[in-house]
This record gives C-alpha cells, structure tokens and sequence, in this order.
C-alpha cells in the first residue's frame, strides 16, 4: 500500500549528498521504534544527469533539468508527496526554474522545496540576530549569485570569497586528486583544511556565520563550529522541512 505522504530524494547530485539528506532525515525524526520512521524513497541516477556547474559555467549544454524532472516523475510514480533536490547548485533560476515548469506542463503534482529559501528562512527564524553570512559553494553557485540574491530578500548579506579563495573552495570540491567528489568517505585531508582556511577567511572578513553551500561541503565539515564561528549546514535544514512537510510532528526541535 503506497503511503499518504512520503519523502523523495532526488539522489545522485552528488551521490554521496543523497545518502547524506536521507540520513540527515533519519536523524531529525523523532522516533523510538523502526516503524515511527516516516516512509523515505531515494532514486540515484547520477549518470543521466548532468554536472550543474558545468552547465552554469557554460562547459555543457544539457541543462540538468530535465533529467531531474525524469527522477522526480519517478520519484512521485512510487508515492513521493514532497521532495528535495541536495544540490545547491541545482537550484539556480537556469536550472530550477526549469524543473519547476517541466513539472507544471506534464502535471506532476508534488511539493518540491528549494534548498536555499529555507536556508534563508531558517536564519531569520533561528538565527536572527546574524546578518553577515558567509557562503562557501561550488563556482557555479558562486557565479549564478543564489545565495546572495535568496539572503537579500530576506535582509541578509552575503559575504563571498574572492577570485582566489573561491578557485581554492572549488578544487576541494572537484580536484580530481583530492576533492570531496572523488574522495567522499573518507573525505581527503588536503579538502578539509582548504574549506577551514576558506571559513577563517571569510569570518576575517566580516562573516558572523557560515553555509556551506554546496551539499557535499557537510561530507568534509561535520562540526557545528570551527573555532569561534558557527556553521550552517543546508544539507540538515532541507531534511527538517521535508519532514515539516509530511509530518511536523516527527521533527525534533530546533
């Protein structure tokens, strides 16, 4: 029997990012008994979808949209009612925008939350008294402003790295000799200290907290904190609204 509600994962963008949501999902449930966890579905078809950065970055035409549409189809033909993308990069107007009005035109009727407007929402809410966020993401994220644009509307300021840093953050997550997507579990040591330098460096330079913009920066940072500043995982927050949305019952508390 195909549950009222269920959560889908839209897998594979990274795959390691989807195994993280869904665990994030286990983690954030209040439940003290296998069948007190809410019903999850994961489908993880990485190469049919293509790099979003890549796309943004103009290295590719085939916008990524459209084979994420063809997951979330499938995703909500098995009984998923809301579902998550865990790439920040994805959910850039060239990419999301997309999805959303492939969804419309074939009427799949699904809730489909984006990631960073409950990032945004979830700072106002929790964290009010932080204005000046810093942003570490791929370049492709960096580029297409998302973060910064999100934050505004929601009277925050992004702080971003420069040129350097940010050609620094996107090797730890792409060098194919140490980055996170080659080296996922264990992420490799010379990643992580890049990303904690990149954290030093954008608190020098006025953050008060800390994204980590790209959903397989929590992969290599797990800690809630490096040294004085706080992090902020989007990763987590996409987990606790997707269980909001079928039951917000099942949420542990902030």
């Amino acid at each position: 029997m195909v549950p009222d509600k269920m959560i889908g994962i839209v897998g594979g963008v990274g795959p390691y990012a989807g195994l993280d949501l869904m665990k994030k999902i286990f983690d954030e449930t209040a439940a003290s008994n296998d069948q007190e966890h809410l019903p999850v579905v994961m489908i993880s078809e990485s190469h049919k979808i293509a790099d979003r950065t890549s796309f943004l970055l103009d290295k590719t035409k085939t916008n990524p949209a459209f084979a994420i549409v063809e997951v979330i189809k499938k995703l909500v033909s098995v009984g998923a009612t809301v579902v998550g993308i865990p790439c920040n990069t994805a959910h850039s107007p060239h990419i999301f925008q997309v999805i959303k009005q492939q969804l419309r035109e074939s009427a799949t009727k699904v809730t489909l939350l984006h990631m960073v407007e409950e990032t945004a929402r979830y700072l106002t809410d929790k964290v009010a008294e932080v204005k000046k966020i810093g942003v570490l993401s791929t370049t492709g994220t960096h580029k297409t402003k998302i973060y910064p644009q999100i934050l505004q509307r929601f009277g925050l300021q992004a702080i971003l790295p420069d040129t350097t840093l940010q050609k620094q953050v996107h090797r730890a997550i792409y060098d194919p000799e140490f980055g996170i997507k080659t080296f996922s579990n264990p992420v490799n040591e010379k990643a992580k200290e890049i990303l904690i330098d990149a954290i030093s460096q954008l608190e020098q330079a006025g953050a008060d907290i800390v994204v980590l913009g790209c959903t397989e920066l929590p992969l290599a940072i797990t800690q809630r904190k490096i040294g004085n500043c706080p992090i902020i995982d989007p990763t987590r927050i996409l987990a606790k609204a997707l269980i909001r949305a079928v039951d917000p019952n099942k949420l542990f508390p902030f």
